[in-house]
């Protein structure tokens, strides 16, 4: 049996074990867990500079390396997300209704675990404690299969995750990390209809389409994040420059990070110079349409590719609007469904935004930087889902689970 189908099959095999832990011996690991994060942060630091080194060598650009780096404070935060998920209610075994059928059949819907839950991803490690944490909070295995830029991160994530498993005594074997970083092995796991209940793609646009075109796995797909933010015509400039900074700049290289601004005509004589100023003072380079550059000529020319560019960089595209509904049919069309946020005193025209817009998450008056496990409540987070079924949206412990109906009777038979 080759690699891959081994570590499946293993999988399978301990999935019964973890779905039935109780809810003190999963927290009580989740807690563990977290502090052996702690406890082991200069040897998980040290195992993250290798992988850095790399990255520079390979002329990596400076957002991603962001991306990838492990500091005392992340780590910190990886650990936190851990007690965060540890404190969350767990919801395997709830009953979510329940009802008596004309025949006395008692019928419920009962939330279960997935089984076996298979996530490929990139650069991220912290991703690796974070869909640990999940999954096994919900009863669930994880298979992971991070990027080869991050193969020494992750590798010493997964060994203090299985330290911390192996000294309250539960499985180690509820994580397993692919070290095998060929290509082909993400092709062979995209196969594993037998073994894996579900498949997560986290990262580029490539790796997502890839994923999504040729798993036969189920897949719940995460988004890239072409994410928009509309100044409206009553926009309050001392509100909206600062949102617009903290969601292009707060963190670069993320998925909800705002890469392109939408302006109405009748406020961009003020807006404009307001915003490009913010925007250069933290090195953004800011391209616009024609309209924009007769404001502020030192913008640069935009494209046409410019408009559906997720540029995880300091880049921001900049087109001005006639209208709300022209801003509604340009979000829509180049967006990827993540997140998008208008600025705005018209309650008619906020309301009209969310009602129209077609995203995970739409905001009025707010970064679109919230678009996250950790501030919508969750803890930590799987990923964003930009489908509609399923799960949409950041993915917290629900989107980990499934239901079953489970049926009681009496000695009834179908006439």
């Amino acid at each position: 049996m080759d690699y891959i189908h081994e570590i499946g099959k293993r999988a399978k095999a301990v999935s019964a074990q973890v779905q039935h832990l109780s809810q003190n011996q999963k927290n009580e690991g989740l807690r563990r867990v977290a502090e052996e994060l702690e406890n082991q942060k200069s040897y998980l630091i040290a195992e993250n500079e290798k992988d850095i080194e790399k990255a520079e060598k390979d002329g990596m650009k400076a957002s991603l390396i962001d991306r990838l780096r492990l500091t005392e404070e992340r780590i910190a935060g990886m650990a936190e997300g851990l007690r965060q998920i540890a404190d969350l209610e767990d919801p395997i075994g709830a009953t979510l209704w329940e009802k008596v059928r004309p025949n006395g059949l008692r019928i419920g819907k009962r939330v279960v675990p997935l089984g076996v839950v298979g996530i490929i991803y990139e650069s991220r490690p912290n991703v690796t404690a974070d869909a640990f944490g999940l999954c096994f909070k919900t009863g669930n295995v994880v298979i992971l299969r991070g990027g080869s830029d991050a193969i020494h991160s992750n590798l010493a994530v997964t060994k203090v995750i299985q330290d911390g498993l192996k000294k309250c005594n539960l499985p180690e074997d509820a994580i397993f990390l692919v070290e095998n970083t060929d290509r082909a092995v993400v092709n062979q796991m995209m196969k594993l209809n037998e073994y894996i209940d579900v498949l997560i793609p986290r990262g580029g646009a490539g790796l997502i389409a890839n994923v999504v075109q040729n798993s036969t796995v189920p897949v719940i797909e995460t988004g890239t994040g072409n994410c928009h933010i509309f100044v409206d015509e009553t926009a309050d400039l001392d509100m909206a420059v600062p949102i617009i900074v903290n969601a292009k700049t707060q963190r670069l290289g993320v998925c909800n990070a705002c890469e392109s601004l939408v302006i109405h005509e009748k406020i961009a004589e003020e807006a404009v110079p307001a915003i490009y100023k913010a925007l250069h003072e933290k090195g953004v380079e800011v391209r616009g349409n024609e309209r924009i550059r007769e404001i502020v000529p030192e913008i640069v020319p935009a494209t046409e590719e410019d408009w559906g560019t997720e540029y995880l960089d300091a880049i921001i595209s900049v087109k001005t609007v006639s209208s709300i509904e022209e801003a509604i049919a340009h979000i829509n069309k180049y967006n990827t469904g993540h997140s998008e946020s208008i600025i705005t005193k018209d309650y008619t025209n906020a309301l009209k935004f969310q009602d129209e817009i077609d995203a995970a998450a739409v905001y009025v008056n707010a970064s679109t930087r919230f678009t996250d496990g950790f501030e919508f409540g969750f803890g930590a987070e799987i990923g964003i889902s930009t489908q509609k079924l399923h799960a949409r949206g950041p993915m917290g412990l629900e989107a980990l689970t499934t239901t079953k109906y489970v049926i009681f009777g009496d000695g009834q038979i179908r006439p």
